[in-house]
């Protein structure tokens, strides 16, 4: 469908760029090609395909209705954002997808799991304060370094 996809604005630049499902890569700015914060939100029909990525997923469980859910989704968002080009980020209305919930195994929310290469490597319930929610994904992520390998210039 053409139009498929988030609106992200460049953090750089400010362009609104249209970042559509990827399995492979991260999005980038059309204009100055910095690296986009890629947040999802994810219906039922559309979680696995957005689950398909060569970045690291980290899948949000919440509802609307969930306070902890909602003092986390910015702590969230702001390591999409710290994290861009290393991290993709998919959010999922618990209330909207029960069969996903149940085959997750979530009995609690908010909870964050973190998937590579389709498989689920590690998980954290509850409303985690930010610097602990960073120092428990930071181990899972590449370094900074191997994120934008510099092209040999000789």
């Amino acid at each position: 469908m053409a139009g498929e996809g988030t609106i992200v604005a460049c953090p750089r630049c400010g362009t609104r760029n249209r970042v559509r499902r990827s399995t492979q890569g991260a999005p980038r700015c059309s204009v100055c090609h910095a690296d986009l914060p890629w947040i999802v939100e994810a219906t039922p029909d559309a979680f696995a395909q957005e689950l398909a990525s060569s970045l690291p997923v980290l899948v949000d469980f919440w509802a609307p209705w969930c306070g902890p859910c909602r003092m986390v989704s910015p702590t969230v968002e702001r390591l999409a954002r710290e994290n861009a080009g290393r991290l993709k980020v998919v959010k999922l209305n618990v209330d909207e997808a029960p069969a996903i919930s149940a085959r997750y195994d979530v009995r609690g929310i908010p909870l964050l799991l973190l998937i590579r290469d389709g498989a689920e490597v590690d998980r954290l319930t509850g409303a985690a304060p930010p610097a602990r929610l960073q120092a428990w994904l930071e181990p899972h992520l590449r370094p900074v370094s191997e994120a934008h390998p510099v092209a040999d210039q000789s």
